[in-house]
């Protein structure tokens, strides 16, 4: 069971490892920390950054960013795995701790942390808070990045929590941009066509394994806040809304309630999205009439930037707890010999490449699993490159994908396209804007060809004879560095 209880509790940890940055210079809510971020953002195993002054705002108004970064500790600590272990172990593990689920408990209000202020109706003012404009271009100061939007099914009752970025747009409203597609937009529109409006209830100051459960995809009849209790090895406790019938996390550092109706509009982007881009251009957006604000004292704003690889806040977590959940999806569909799979961080924020590593078994298994891994629940939105690799290729590494694809993919007969499959509005490759949730997935078998694995050409490899050989001499040689690992070796002829 993970012992840190909150997002306070989780930096405490954070900083027990040297991985927290206190940043106690005074710094502009516009572009400077998001600058600071980026650039920080580029060393692999950057600091988590905690800024604790913040230009026109009280001391206790505080930003935390780089959250998760490129570290695999922080990903551990969120997720109560080791902190030692490789990106495939992890994956690994990850697909064991998603199949634990555990429901919320309901607290009293009196006890939540996030109650230690209320704000109610004509008093609402979420400017309090220091949000960002993270681009140059960007429409607005957002408050919703690291941030997990909690709506409920008017026809099941089911509560969602999804990760979308949101603009503050007045003190009193905020964006409400959904993609095409996702929970929160599907459930938005049952209200709206039963004629109510869609409450909502939005999270800005998340610990990290709801933030990480909020921006992967789950079924539709899976509570994120039952995937979060799995992690956590216990209920999430939970607070009955003030103004709206929806469950809110006691333990959050600032939440607000509201109501969205279809014809409230307001101009709402553009956004520096995931991919590196600007996302759709500026338009008219649903918003939220914000009801009420509960926050605590010196509350912090969790802020995710979304940018380039690698400074892209979501690219490393996302890449490994989307990889877990599509080999537990493959594992599901009951496809066998599946060895490894990683959705690549580099690739649009871990969206847009899914490599899976198989042990062939049968004819047509690496074209089945490769329409499967496609489409499946965990990576059927944007994806748009998957490939399969042989068992001898570890998907985590690239450049060794990228070998198999140079010598065992023949592309007239190992290439294939889905067309007219899920997307994003979000997809600068699509234009006009308008046909962007209309994408098309590559799918590339880049095994040994099945029928002829027998007489296909022997790989190269050293001997664990020769090897040894070397590494009891390495020293000898006047080389520096230690002696790079090997995974396999070549049987010795004369043994």
């Amino acid at each position: 069971m993970i012992e840190w209880k909150d997002l306070r509790g989780w930096i405490a940890e954070v900083e027990k490892i040297g991985e927290l940055a206190r940043i106690k210079e005074e710094t502009d809510w516009d572009e400077e920390i998001s600058g600071i971020t980026y650039l920080v953002g580029k060393r692999k195993g950057g600091p988590a950054l905690l800024f604790d002054n913040i230009k026109g705002y009280s001391e206790g108004y505080r930003v935390l960013s780089n959250i998760l970064g490129s570290s695999t500790k922080r990903i551990a600590l969120a997720m109560g795995l080791p902190l030692n272990l490789s990106e495939l172990e992890m994956i690994k593990m990850l697909r064991d701790v998603f199949k634990n689920k555990i429901p919320p408990k309901i607290v009293s209000e009196e006890s939540a942390p996030v109650n230690e202020n209320i704000v109610m109706e004509g008093d609402v003012d979420i400017t309090i808070f220091p949000a960002l404009k993270m681009w140059h271009h960007d429409g607005g100061r957002y408050i919703g990045t690291s941030d997990a939007i909690i709506t409920k099914d008017p026809e099941t009752g089911h509560h969602n929590l999804g990760t979308y970025r949101q603009m503050i747009t007045n003190k009193k409203q905020v964006g409400f941009y959904v993609s095409p597609g996702k929970d929160a937009l599907l459930h938005r529109e049952k209200w709206w066509q039963q004629g109510k409006p869609c409450e909502v209830i939005a999270v800005y100051g998340t610990d990290p394994a709801t933030f990480i459960c909020s921006a992967m995809g789950f079924p539709s009849n899976v509570s994120e806040y039952d995937a979060i209790g799995g992690i956590m090895g216990r209920p999430v406790e939970v607070c009955k809304g003030k103004v709206t019938d929806l469950l809110y996390p006691a333990n959050a550092e600032i939440v607000i309630e509201g109501i969205a109706y279809p014809d409230n509009l307001q101009p709402e982007g553009p956004f520096g999205e995931f991919q590196g881009y600007y996302g759709r251009p500026g338009g008219l957006t649903p918003v939220i009439d914000i009801k009420c604000i509960h926050y605590r004292n010196n509350p912090i704003l969790t802020a995710a930037l979304m940018a380039d690889h690698p400074s892209c806040e979501q690219n490393l977590f996302f890449g490994i707890a989307r990889s877990a959940k599509i080999w537990d999806d493959l594992d599901r569909m009951g496809v066998p010999g599946i060895k490894g799979v990683y959705s690549v961080p580099s690739a649009a924020g871990g969206f847009g490449m899914v490599c899976v590593s198989i042990e062939q078994r049968r004819a047509g298994h690496a074209a089945q699993v490769l329409a499967l891994a496609a489409q499946c629940s965990a990576a059927s939105y944007y994806t748009k490159w998957i490939i399969v690799v042989d068992e001898d290729i570890d998907p985590t590494d690239i450049e060794q994908v990228i070998w198999a694809m140079s010598t065992r993919c023949h592309p007239a007969d190992d290439i294939d396209i889905q067309r007219n499959t899920w997307s994003t509005y979000l997809d600068p490759t699509r234009n006009p804007p308008e046909e962007r949730p209309y994408g098309s997935k590559t799918l590339i078998n880049a095994c040994k060809e099945h029928k002829y694995l027998k007489a296909f050409s022997k790989r190269t490899r050293l001997t664990e004879q020769t090897y040894k050989k070397v590494q009891k001499k390495w020293a000898k040689y006047g080389l520096s560095f230690e002696v790079p690992a090997i995974d396999a070796f070549e049987p010795d002829i004369n043994s």
